[in-house]
């Protein structure tokens, strides 16, 4: 038996099957289920040894003054987050912005905490995909594990078996963007993991996000970030 948190909980399994109860409810445990808890909320859960849980987890208090809990907690307490892609990149982002332990860190690492919250309460709240959302959301994931692709919304539109105007109008609704702003979104997003992580140049970056003009990459990296390709290169 688990103690009661003595604050707020977000956890998220990136990977692996188990299974977490709470208050008697029982949740099969696969990639994609999140939970939000609240303090006083004693949750246990457990693995199947071949195939072991990785998660991301992180204690919080609200971060606005103004929320209440049950802005922040669902009632079910958990969802299913099927842009998985969307949530391994905002944990691991959240994680090592967290660990440099500066302001600049601090501050991020609340962002993307904010992000997961928000899309963690808005899978506990979805009454059931369509499968018009599902195709949306398959697509959605198509840009996320391969941004420097040469997309197109008219060919998107095909493979999701729509006109070009009820596919924009369906991704809207879904993801909150135009399919053309997601892909510009998901280029940034991966510029920045290279940028950081993997010792690319600016040049080399952009190149392999399908980018031939590095200032017009440089512009929109800083359109989308506030900062400069350059300025997200560790320092050797």
């Amino acid at each position: 038996m688990s103690r009661p948190l003595a604050d707020h909980l977000l956890w998220c399994v990136l990977d692996g099957i188990g299974r977490l109860e709470l208050n008697g409810q029982v949740k099969e445990l696969t990639p994609g289920t999140c939970a939000v808890f609240a303090p006083g909320d004693a949750p246990t859960a457990g693995h199947d040894p071949k195939r072991r849980l990785l998660v991301f987890g992180m204690h919080f208090e609200p971060v606005r003054r103004a929320w209440r809990t049950a802005d922040v907690v669902p009632a079910t307490r958990w969802g299913k987050v099927q842009d998985r892609v969307l949530l391994g990149a905002l944990a691991k982002a959240s994680d090592a912005a967290y660990r440099r332990q500066d302001a600049l860190g601090s501050r991020k690492a609340e962002l993307c905490l904010e992000q997961l919250l928000a899309t963690v309460w808005e899978a506990a709240h979805d009454k059931g995909r369509t499968a018009g959302d599902q195709v949306i959301d398959e697509v959605a994931q198509a840009i996320r594990q391969d941004p420097g692709r040469d997309w197109s919304v008219g060919g998107l539109a095909r493979d999701a078996a729509l006109s070009r105007a009820q596919f924009t109008r369906r991704f809207v609704a879904r993801h909150g963007s135009t399919p053309a702003q997601y892909v510009i979104q998901a280029r940034i997003d991966r510029a920045h993991q290279l940028l950081t992580e993997s010792g690319m140049t600016v040049t080399q970056t952009a190149a392999a996000l399908g980018y031939t003009d590095v200032p017009y990459f440089s512009r929109q990296y800083k359109q989308r970030t506030g900062r400069s390709p350059s300025d997200d290169r560790p320092v050797r």
